[in-house]
């Protein structure tokens, strides 16, 4: 069968072909878009290898650490102890004389000066009773007088065969008694005045006074024989110098013993001191005493130091930390404590050699001093100690060190 062409649509398919051009150039660009970012892909899974093997090639950089050589000092041997101020100087006033207080001249906790007036007790009796004995002075003086002149008489008399010897001997006997009166009224005066002086209480020395125990009109009891109860007035202590007494134990007191007995001489007295709210020990005393036997139960033995209180502000009865010497200075070497590493029982400390490798030392360690550990052995003076950055150290790798400095603080020991 003959196949019938539609010749109309033969003719109109012409006419349709520019329509489809930009379709396939569309196509052609995506194909080749495609292609070139395939080529980029390969290109880069062949780069990518040779990148990772040349930045594994490169060498990390050593860590940074700040090394030291440990710092030498002289530094003697401490011991640690809990004391207490005591006042060098207490006394409890009391009334050496009775009467009504007339005056009271201070303020309750004031300080007060040797010689201060304190208080004051009616002085009229006692102002009475020496003027009585003023009195009876002037007649045992006039009796003096009187037996001097009889004497003398007797005596002429006897010169001249008038009197007897036994008129001159009750002369002579008259005479020595009138001295012996003038003598007693001498005492009374003397008495007298000080009764008179005890009615105005003064302060025996330099301190602060404590609140008073009585009050103005009271009458007070006194004795200067302490023969009868007496009245307390109030308590005054001595400010400076203060003690600071404390109990060594038995060891530590045979390490001062033989130190002093190798020394030969006083060991070194000097002890600092600091207060329960201070973190340092900025203050210093002087041990002068140590007792002369150990307590028995306790087995320690009592010691003083003498602290100076030039601006009152310590009071008896507060606890201080102190630390004495007990050894004589001997070099030690110095590092920070963060330089100094636990390992178990023992302590390491970071080395850094001539070649920049990291090198652990076992050492041995003391106190803190100047904020400072001590190390008793295991260093040598040329050693260069990881002071800063000791985390990025590990033993037998390098590292790129650089100098640092370690200071010494004498304020800074902590207690």
């Amino acid at each position: 069968m003959d196949q019938i062409i539609d010749h109309s649509k033969l003719e109109r398919e012409p006419l349709n072909e520019p329509a489809a051009r930009p379709r396939r150039r569309r196509w052609r660009a995506a194909a080749i878009g495609a292609a070139i970012a395939l080529g980029l892909f390969l290109a880069y899974l062949g780069f990518a290898p040779r990148k990772a093997n040349q930045a594994a090639a490169l060498p990390a950089p050593a860590p940074l650490v700040t090394v030291s050589q440990p710092l030498q000092r002289a530094l003697d041997s401490r011991v640690g102890f809990l004391g207490q101020f005591s006042a060098i100087d207490r006394v409890e006033l009391r009334a050496q004389v009775g009467g009504t207080l007339t005056e009271i001249h201070f303020k309750d906790g004031q300080i007060v000066h040797k010689g201060d007036l304190l208080f004051v007790i009616d002085p009229r009796p006692y102002e009475i009773k020496l003027a009585q004995a003023k009195a009876a002075l002037q007649t045992a003086t006039a009796r003096v007088a009187l037996a001097n002149n009889q004497l003398f008489r007797a005596q002429s008399l006897k010169h001249n065969e008038f009197a007897t010897q036994e008129t001159v001997d009750q002369r002579t006997n008259e005479q020595d008694a009138s001295q012996a009166a003038v003598e007693d009224a001498k005492a009374r005066v003397h008495d007298a005045e000080l009764d008179l002086e005890y009615a105005r209480v003064r302060a025996p020395f330099t301190g602060r006074i404590g609140a008073r125990q009585v009050s103005l009109g009271s009458l007070v009891a006194g004795s200067r024989a302490a023969t009868s109860p007496t009245t307390l007035l109030a308590t005054l202590v001595s400010l400076d110098p203060l003690y600071l007494d404390f109990d060594m134990s038995e060891s530590d007191f045979l390490t001062f013993a033989r130190e002093r007995a190798r020394v030969g001489g006083p060991l070194a007295d000097k002890v600092v001191i600091g207060l329960s709210d201070e973190t340092n020990f900025a203050r210093e005393g002087t041990l002068d005493f140590i007792d002369n036997a150990l307590d028995r139960s306790s087995g320690t033995i009592h010691a003083r130091a003498t602290v100076p209180n030039p601006d009152l502000f310590l009071a008896p009865g507060q606890f201080a930390r102190l630390r004495v010497a007990i050894a004589p200075p001997t070099p030690v070497y110095l590092l920070p404590d963060a330089a100094v590493v636990l390992d178990q029982s023992q302590r390491l400390v970071m080395t850094v050699g001539s070649d920049a490798t990291v090198k652990p030392k076992i050492v041995t360690t003391g106190e803190l001093r100047g904020g400072l550990r001590v190390i008793l052995s295991g260093l040598e003076p040329g050693d260069r100690v990881i002071i800063d950055g000791l985390v990025r150290a590990i033993p037998g790798t390098k590292v790129a060190p650089q100098d640092g400095a370690i200071h010494y603080d004498p304020t800074a020991d902590q207690g």
